[in-house]
Parts: structure tokens; C-alpha cells; sequence
């Protein structure tokens, strides 16, 4: 009986373990949600900007010390990293090329060339530079880049830009010691990054809308760009509840003219890709392609096909915007593929018409020589009001800038600027420079100031070293008023139809400028090559004489010595080849003197005939 009873309460407990398990499964089902989107943009000139955005929202805290030992669709290895590290906010950004705004306008995200990483850390961080080190590392090797050297050299504590994006206790944002912020300019895109990125999708690419990506047209493209943004945010509308936002997004921009065979920008998801599409992700709560027509809507300059799910005009502050919206499922549910197609009819629509964006930028070197030079910034405001804006700057210790030239001028008059500036060290820390200030209606402002450049030792020097030294972007922040040339989503969710509902009259802004090159004196490196040749030549031609004086013994030879069978036979067969040349030379000496009697005999022969000839006539 006591058997019996065992037995039969294992078996319930059994039951409601199972019981347990799946409603637990079942929850973490529903916790997670997945949506995957691309937003389609013609651009001037004929290019085309095309950005993939992939958000995975999982409805539980970053807070929480069990979050992280579970996982649905959220990649467990990136979740491993930020429970290891005790991360609050992650972006980090790779790209190669230059967006240009003041054509094109702002990007949903925009990004610097090269690598950028920026984090901010828990507040129960004790040692945030120990957790920015090994982070660093980490993040390296998940994506297959060289963050590794995201050291002291190349990292700074920015004091007002690169806030936080998502959801922070009172207080926190404003308290920078928990921010690291670190940038190469001189970091290459390639395959390698573009693979484990993908792999961190749920369906990687085997359905849905990453089944368009092909490295052979995103590497050939004028500008792409690889991001991953972590963050928490509210998981309802009354932020009761907290969420991790996982947001990965690639943007591309394709020059449709190299290509073309018509002679118009006409361009097709496969011209763009390679690819139609063909399935969506399963596990995607939404898949959704929007094409902005903000520019097609009051002169048909292009056509679209097949025709959108619905077309949504929105007025984001002072200017409308206009989508065409594709439903992903329903379009490719009859088991056709997708490949929406714009037509141009002439080549003389080529170039759109676009105002530029509220704010711009430029950045250039000044100066001449090797010794010292300067860097000036032109922002441009073509608003109609002041514009207040943050600007960050962070540049490497061998430009040392003297901190009295720096100024900040707009059509030669002063303007009042507030100014964290930290100094660099040799071959420890960066100088970091942060300015607020506020731009001028419808002017340029200049923000310059000048450096001297420092000597390397020659083991600093990389490979290339007349290449030249890159110094990392220049970084605008500002809040705009007006949403022109502005593709960003909401603040409250980085899914792009949150454009559709955005309602907001204010827009974050954080646009980047060029990255610089720069010129260091630098050391004849070739020299210690033809130092080496030329004393290795000296050396291979004095060798043999050297060697020969200094291990050859000169002896005396003894005539009378007697020599034995093998020096007798050598000194026969020396005489036998001697007596053979002399008779040999002999011979030929003999047959010459013949030769030459015979000639005489027969000259004296033909005169006596002659003679005899000429008495008898």
C-alpha cells in the first residue's frame, strides 16, 4: 500500500511539473514579440535608402537578477553578455561610407564611418571602467570586429551628449559616470560582421525579410551601415510594466543609376537585392514594407507596383509625410513573390526635389606642414529660429590642442558657448571636448580651434604609415522642432509603424560629420631596408677574401721530397698531355712552312713562264 501510494504521488508530482513547465513555456511565448520591417526611400540623384528593422520586445525587467536564464526569442548570447556585465544600454554601430545630409536628409539611425560603441552601465557598477574593458572584448568577438581596442586611448565619459534612450530612475541620466563612449574611424565593414548579426535574428536568414540580404550588393553599395540598440522601455502605455527593446537594423544606400539599363532610376526589390520576396519570418508578430512618397504625391514622378495594402498621409510637427504601406503576409500568402517595383517614365525626373535638412554639418582640417594644424566645424541652421544644440568632439592624444584657440564664431561675431573640455595624455587618454551653444537663424556657425601634432615612437607607427591618421566624427545633438527630411520612429518604440502614430512635435537629432585624416611626421622606414642590403653586400663581398686570409696556411713545398704513386702518375700523365700539345704544335708549325715553300716554287715558276713568253714573240 505504502508502494502503491509512492507511486501515485510521483506521478501527480510528475504531472504538475509538466503542468508547470508549459505554462511557463506559454508565458515566455507571449513575453516576447517580434515584428520585422524595411523602409524603402528615394533619395536624389538616384540613389535609393533602404533599412531593414528588426525589433524583438521581451516583457520582463533588465533589473531583474532571473531575467536572463530563460530565453524564447531574444539570442541568448547576447543576453549572457549583459547579465555579465551588468548592462543597462547598448549601441553600437559599423559602417562604411558617408551619409550625407544635407542631400539625403537624416537616416533612421545615424552613424559615423567605422565603429562606434557607446554603453551605459547599472548603477550597482562599482568599477565601470573593469566592465567597459572586458565588454569591449566580449562585444569583439560576438561580431567578429576590433572593438578590442577600444582602450583608454579611444574611450571618453561624454558629460551631455549620449544620453539614454530608454526608461532611467530619476537621477541616473544625468550622472555620466556610468557612460563609456568609444569610436574607430578606421574599422572596415566586411562579411565577417554581417554574419554574426544576422545569426542573432530568430529566423536568421532563412525567411522573412532577411532573406533579401546579399553581402555581394551590400558591400557594393555607397554607404551601409550594421547597428544592434538595447535598451528598456515601457512595456504598456501607462510604463506600469518594464520591457528590453532589442532593435537590429542595416541600412543601405544603392546608386540604382550604375545599373540601370533603362537610363531612368527604376528599381525593383531584386535590382536593390538580388532577391524577391518570397515567405515571411513565422515567428514575426508583423512584417511590413513602407516606400516614403512624401515626393511622389503631388507629380506622379514614379509608380509603384504592385499596388500598397494602403497609402497613410501623417503629419509629423509642421510637415506631412506620405507612405505606401505592403502588408508582407497577406502579399506573398497566394504563394507569389513579392518584388514591388518603381517605374520612372524619364530620365529627366532623376532629381527629386528635397530641401535640406533643419541642421547640417561640415568638417575639414586646416593648416599646412606637419607641425601644427587646425579643425574647423561648419553647422548649418536653415531655420528660421535659434537652435540650440550640444557638440561633441573627441580627438586622439598625438593632436594636441591648445584649448585658447578654440572659438566659436558666426559671420565673424562671437557667440557665447558653454564648454566641458577634458585634456589629453600621451599615449592614455583622448582630449574630449563638449560645447553648448545655440545657432543662429538662417547661418553658418564655425566651431574651430588648432593642435600640434606629437612625435610617435617608430613602434607606433602602423603598416601603412604614410597613410595617414584617422580622427573619429564630429557629433551634433539637438531637439528639432520640425520633422523635415526626419525617418526616425517614435521614442517610445524603435518599430517603424510607430511613424504612422507618432504625434510628437519634438525630435531628438544626433547626426555625425566627417571623419578626418591627418598627417604625421613620419620616419623613413625604408631606410633600415637599404641599410640591411647594402651591409649584407659588403659583407657577402669581403667574406671570401677575409675567409681565405684568415683560414688558409701557406707551406713551402721540398723538391726533393719523394712523392708518392698517386703524385707520379699525376706528374707522367702532365708530362704525357705536355709532350702531345708540343707535338701537336709541331705538326702545324711544319704544314705552315710547306705551305709556304709550295707557294714560293709556283710563284717562281709563273715568272720564269712569263719571261720565256715575252723572247719568243
Amino acid at each position: 500500500l505504502t508502494m502503491a501510494s509512492f507511486t501515485f504521488n510521483s506521478r501527480r508530482l510528475l504531472l504538475f511539473l509538466f503542468i508547470t513547465i508549459d505554462v511557463s513555456v506559454i508565458a515566455s511565448l507571449q513575453s516576447d514579440e517580434f515584428n520585422e520591417e524595411l523602409l524603402i526611400k528615394p533619395l536624389p540623384r538616384g540613389y535609393v535608402y533602404s533599412h531593414f528593422q528588426f525589433t524583438t520586445k521581451w516583457n520582463t525587467s533588465i533589473h531583474d537578477s532571473n531575467t536572463f536564464r530563460h530565453y524564447n526569442l531574444f539570442p541568448k548570447a547576447l543576453g549572457e553578455v549583459l547579465a555579465r556585465y551588468d548592462v543597462q544600454e547598448l549601441h553600437l554601430s559599423q559602417t562604411q561610407g558617408l551619409w550625407r545630409h544635407k542631400l539625403w536628409g537624416y537616416p533612421v539611425h545615424d552613424s559615423p564611418p567605422g565603429a562606434e560603441l557607446w554603453v551605459w552601465f547599472k548603477s550597482t557598477v562599482k568599477d565601470v571602467d573593469r566592465a567597459w574593458n572586458e565588454l569591449v572584448n566580449a562585444v569583439s568577438g560576438l561580431f567578429c570586429s576590433s572593438l578590442n581596442f577600444l582602450d583608454s586611448k579611444n574611450t571618453v565619459v561624454p558629460r551631455w551628449s549620449y544620453r539614454p534612450h530608454g526608461i532611467a530612475l530619476p537621477g541616473y541620466s544625468t550622472f555620466s559616470y556610468f557612460v563609456r563612449y568609444g569610436s574607430l574611424a578606421r574599422e572596415i565593414v566586411c562579411t565577417e560582421n554581417l554574419t554574426p548579426w544576422k545569426k542573432l535574428l530568430p529566423c536568421d536568414s532563412k525567411a522573412g525579410l532577411s532573406t533579401l540580404f546579399n553581402a555581394f550588393h551590400f558591400h557594393d553599395a555607397s554607404y551601409h551601415s550594421l547597428g544592434l540598440h538595447i535598451r528598456p522601455v515601457c512595456a504598456d502605455a501607462d510604463c506600469t510594466e518594464e520591457a528590453i527593446e532589442l532593435s537590429q537594423s542595416l541600412s543601405v544606400v544603392t546608386d540604382v543609376m550604375s545599373t540601370s539599363q533603362t537610363g531612368t532610376p527604376s528599381w525593383t526589390l531584386k535590382s536593390l537585392f538580388g532577391n524577391h520576396l518570397a515567405s515571411v519570418c513565422p515567428l514575426a508578430r508583423k512584417s511590413t514594407i513602407l516606400v516614403e512618397v512624401t515626393n511622389n504625391e503631388n507629380s506622379e514622378v514614379y509608380k509603384l507596383s504592385p499596388a500598397p495594402s494602403l497609402s497613410e498621409k501623417i503629419t509629423r510637427g509642421t510637415h506631412q509625410h506620405t507612405y505606401a504601406v505592403y502588408d508582407v503576409q497577406s502579399s506573398v500568402s497566394s504563394g507569389r513573390a513579392l518584388n514591388i517595383a518603381a517605374s520612372y517614365s524619364d530620365r529627366s525626373q532623376l532629381v527629386l526635389g528635397s530641401e535640406p535638412p533643419p541642421i547640417h554639418l561640415h568638417r575639414y582640417i586646416t593648416g599646412y606642414g606637419l607641425d601644427k594644424g587646425g579643425i574647423s566645424c561648419m553647422i548649418y541652421n536653415t531655420m528660421a529660429s535659434n537652435q540650440s544644440i550640444i557638440y561633441f568632439d573627441m580627438l586622439p592624444w598625438f593632436t594636441r590642442v591648445f584649448f585658447n584657440s578654440l572659438a566659436v564664431t558666426n559671420n565673424g561675431s562671437n557667440v557665447p558657448f558653454k564648454v566641458h573640455y577634458v585634456p589629453g595624455k600621451d599615449r592614455s587618454r583622448p582630449y574630449h571636448l563638449e560645447l553648448s551653444f545655440n545657432l543662429w537663424p538662417l547661418s553658418v556657425t564655425q566651431v574651430s580651434f588648432t593642435f600640434t601634432r606629437a612625435f610617435l615612437k617608430w613602434t607606433e607607427y602602423p603598416p601603412d604609415a604614410n597613410h595617414g591618421f584617422y580622427i573619429g566624427s564630429a557629433t551634433v545633438t539637438s531637439i528639432l522642432p520640425s520633422s523635415r527630411g526626419y525617418t526616425s520612429p517614435s521614442q517610445h518604440s524603435s518599430c517603424l509603424d510607430s511613424i504612422l502614430t507618432d504625434n510628437s512635435t519634438r525630435f531628438l537629432v544626433r547626426i555625425h560629420s566627417e571623419s578626418l585624416l591627418v598627417s604625421l611626421p613620419t620616419p623613413d622606414f625604408s631606410m633600415p631596408y637599404n641599410v640591411i642590403c647594402l651591409a649584407c653586400t659588403v659583407v657577402a663581398i669581403a667574406f671570401g677574401s677575409l675567409h681565405n686570409l684568415t683560414t688558409r696556411r701557406f707551406e713551402q713545398l721540398d723538391p726533393a721530397a719523394k712523392k708518392g704513386i698517386l703524385a707520379k702518375v699525376k706528374a707522367f700523365l702532365k708530362r704525357f698531355q705536355a709532350a702531345e700539345v708540343a707535338q701537336e704544335k709541331t705538326i702545324t708549325k711544319d704544314n705552315s712552312e710547306t705551305e709556304a715553300l709550295s707557294g714560293s716554287n709556283d710563284s717562281e715558276e709563273n715568272s720564269i713562264e712569263e719571261s720565256r713568253s715575252e723572247d719568243k714573240s
